[in-house]
């Protein structure tokens, strides 16, 4: 036996089981978490349409697309969206479903302009959208089109990420991003740009549920 294979095998025969500490649960409590929420996200140069319900979420969501003069959209395959027949909607513009429209994503969402989302999870303490890996969902269309729109609903605030950790159940997915705002970039002189690396304008569209 080498050193090598003397060392690993001490090292082993010393291994303890070890008891992760159990989810913190902050104590913090916002009166309006939406209105937390909207003042926050606001604050990190994003952007926040209420609406009352999702029908009027959707309406909001054409409205946008007009404004952002938008041609190409890539869509998650997740809720809200799943169920909104967006090709349906708006056959007017060129679509990409994640995991449904055949060809390829990465090229698409290039030369989108718009990428659509849902969110798992809103914290209100920051202003933060958590969206997550899985079937029908892509990261490049919440990273590469110029415009990121994630439809999220009331019911998915709360309050920050301690609280989000300790109530979530099952096993954490592959990949987990926090999108607190577009893309922010600094040089040497604190000069803030946005949208240099990612989206230059994100937007949540918060409806009532």
């Amino acid at each position: 036996m080498s050193a090598r294979d003397s060392i690993f095998k001490q090292l082993r025969g010393r291994a303890r089981e070890q008891e992760m500490p159990p989810a913190w649960i902050s104590r913090r409590d916002f009166g309006d978490p939406a209105g937390r929420f909207e003042s926050a996200l606001t604050a990190a140069k994003g952007e926040v349409v209420r609406a009352p319900s999702l029908a009027a979420a959707l309406d909001a969501l054409g409205e946008l697309l007009r404004e952002l003069n938008a041609r190409t959209v890539v869509a998650n395959a997740e809720p809200p969206l799943s169920g909104a027949r967006l090709e349906q909607r708006w056959p007017e513009l060129e679509w990409h479903i994640v995991g449904e429209t055949a060809g390829d994503l990465r090229a698409f969402c290039a030369r989108a302009d718009v990428g659509l989302s849902g969110a798992d999870a809103a914290l209100a303490e920051t202003g933060s959208i958590i969206v997550s890996s899985g079937p029908g969902r892509s990261r490049l269309a919440t990273l590469l089109p110029p415009a990121h729109i994630a439809l999220l609903s009331t019911s998915a605030l709360t309050t920050d990420i301690f609280t989000w950790t300790a109530a979530r159940e099952g096993g954490m997915p592959a990949n987990v991003n926090i999108i607190s705002g577009p893309s922010k970039s600094a040089d040497i002189e604190v000069t803030l740009a946005i949208g240099v690396h990612g989206p230059g304008r994100f937007i949540v569209i918060l409806y009532t549920d």
